[in-house]
């Protein structure tokens, strides 16, 4: 089969040939990163979060995608008229719990978001993700700390609770649908000095969930798009803020040739070779 560096690849061609419209209802602190990151990468964000006009823009968009980090009544009655928008339409559902285990009342939105709706994607960090699906974590704020199981484990577990595709970033990004289990080893330690740059992986996955039919591969390319991108910045900058400048320009000028050449993706499914980049 097709390994998962030509299939990136391959991704990428297809975003910014299409050029799909990517609805983010997000958070305040990460707003304007996530539509830079989005733009960036091929795609075009909109940020629309007016109850009065969010099921409109869902119709017009490839796909949807959902942060949670400010929570507040009114968004979340315009997310849920979103994603009730969204299913009826078959336009992919991506959710970014954050900071889910942190305080009851994110838990509960979060869930009650997984129960009513089909999500097609989810991600999170190790803490977010694992108390979604009841496993022993810390959460401080928005920050995860620990979990009591693994991160592939987690993964896996979060994608078959909750039907759909899970991914776990960290170190390495780890994702699940619950059968597949995919590593992404690509990225750098500075990603965690600047807020947001999950979100903004949730971005990106947004927009291949756009034009990827398989929720694995939107995934995939997303997590390795940010982590090569995040490669490249950390070899030009001196800090976090000019990390932060030089990881927008590497997304703006990542190629597929990049993906084919620097992606490092391991297929860890039970049925496939360890390690071979093979579906």
């Amino acid at each position: 089969m097709t390994p998962w560096p030509e299939r990136c690849a391959a991704a990428l061609e297809r975003l910014r040939r299409q050029k799909p419209l990517v609805h983010q209802i997000t958070n305040f602190v990460v707003m304007n990163d996530t539509a830079n990151v989005t733009l960036h990468i091929g795609a075009l964000p909109v940020m629309a979060h007016a109850a009065e006009e969010v099921v409109d823009m869902v119709e017009l968009a490839g796909s949807l995608v959902l942060n949670l980090g400010t929570l507040s009544t009114p968004w979340l009655e315009a997310m849920r008229l979103a994603a009730a928008a969204a299913n009826r339409s078959s336009i992919p559902l991506v959710l970014d719990p954050v900071g889910a285990g942190a305080t009851a009342f994110r838990s509960q939105q979060t869930l009650r978001f997984l129960t009513d709706f089909r999500v097609a994607i989810l991600r999170g960090n190790l803490g977010e993700i694992a108390s979604l699906c009841g496993i022993e974590a810390e959460v401080r704020g928005v920050e995860a700390v620990s979990a009591a199981q693994s991160p592939a484990d987690v993964a896996t577990e979060a994608a078959r609770r909750f039907h759909l595709t899970a991914v776990v970033s960290g170190a390495t990004d780890w994702v699940s649908d619950g059968e597949r289990l995919v590593a992404v080893d690509n990225g750098h330690w500075w990603l965690t000095t600047l807020t947001g740059t999950g979100c903004s992986v949730t971005a990106l996955i947004g927009a291949f969930a756009a034009v990827c039919p398989d929720a694995v591969e939107a995934a995939v390319a997303g997590s390795t798009s940010m982590g090569l991108a995040a490669e490249k910045a950390a070899t030009v900058a001196q800090g976090p803020g000019s990390f932060k400048v030089a990881l927008q320009d590497a997304i703006y000028h990542l190629s597929p040739d990049a993906i084919r050449k620097l992606a490092q993706i391991r297929d860890l499914t039970p049925e496939s070779p360890s390690g071979t980049g093979q579906l």
